[in-house]
């Protein structure tokens, strides 16, 4: 393989693997100039793969849909069928390696012309595959539109709508995809918000590109982890209720990190912080993680709040007793 044919590969490689690259960047990682970078392009142009180049400063390289399957990848049936399979295997976790899947995923759809995708999604709303459980339906198209602006740390533009059935128009900055349970959810820095939200990705009715770029924001995978955990618990219970403390909002959210999600500003020195549970012990063990010396009040409703009062007023009775003789 002759040294131009292994740099037109290796420029193809890195097409796929961002939305948008600059020459000044791509000529750095080839180890070549920006003007071997335009010929290779042009190589890879005459080999069938859509290249838009766009000028100035901010200009640079992107990988476009063409009018064919770039050759020497798929036949148009072997590519839309590995893009069902992995459309499938994402939405229903069949593969153990999401992010694998979702990357997968992302190129193969990037190149897809459009007579093809159109095939792709008329025959996977056709297919329906085994499901476990009462898991909700997570649109495959949204799902892989996400994952490209994941992979490539651009903005987007969506519609949500939330558990009471409410619509918003939301501006994020996409961090991460993840499975949890029989779900998938969006772990993003919300615009509007000037935070992070995470976002379940069933209830994602349509997403925009908006081609504006972001730099990607610190966060630790364990960081990841918790907070999508937080939003797979979170879910309507049996007892809902709020705590209001004495406490300003930034001091809450520095003590309960990702726990204060939901969590409200009261004035300047109290914070509303709703929670729940499957009865009132579940309830009650919320009230807890308050620190120690915080007043409170709370929403905590009836007949659970008079269980709960029972139950500490016996609780206090026992420890003012005298304590059991021990065992002989």
């Amino acid at each position: 393989m002759s040294d131009t044919t292994s740099r037109a590969l290796a420029l193809l490689n890195l097409l796929q693997t961002h939305r948008h690259w600059p020459g000044t960047e791509l000529a750095s990682r080839l180890g070549v100039t920006e003007r071997t970078v335009r010929r290779d392009v042009d190589r890879l142009r005459e080999l069938g793969y859509r290249v838009e180049s766009t000028p100035g400063a901010a200009g640079g390289y992107r990988l476009e849909a063409g009018s064919a399957v770039p050759p020497l990848l798929l036949t148009d049936d072997e590519a839309v069928t590995m893009a069902i399979g992995l459309r499938v295997a994402a939405t229903q976790q069949l593969v153990g390696g999401a992010e694998v899947t979702l990357t997968a995923l992302a190129k193969l759809e990037q190149v897809l012309p459009s007579a093809l995708r159109q095939r792709v999604n008329a025959l996977a709303a056709a297919v329906q595959p085994p499901r476990i459980g009462d898991a909700p339906v997570v649109s495959p198209v949204v799902l892989g539109e996400i994952a490209l602006a994941t992979r490539d740390h651009e903005r987007l533009r969506m519609r949500y709508v939330d558990g009471a059935g409410a619509e918003t128009v939301r501006r994020v900055e996409p961090h991460a995809l993840a499975p949890s349970g029989r779900k998938w959810f969006l772990l993003c820095w919300d615009l509007d918000r000037d935070d992070w939200r995470t976002f379940r990705v069933d209830r994602i009715v349509s997403v925009e590109h908006t081609r504006v770029l972001f730099t990607r924001r610190e966060i630790s995978t364990e960081e990841i982890d918790e907070r999508v955990l937080i939003a797979a618990s979170w879910s309507p219970q049996k007892i809902e209720a709020d705590a209001v403390m004495q406490l300003p909002f930034p001091e809450m959210q520095d003590m309960f990190g990702p726990w204060s999600e939901g969590a409200t500003p009261e004035g300047e020195n109290r914070t509303r912080w709703p929670f729940g549970g499957s009865d009132w012990r579940e309830a009650m063990y919320a009230l807890l993680w308050i620190p120690e010396g915080v007043e409170y009040t709370t929403s905590f409703p009836e007949p659970h709040r008079a269980e709960l009062r029972e139950s500490v007023q016996r609780l206090l009775r026992a420890l003012d007793a005298p304590a059991p003789d021990p065992r002989d």
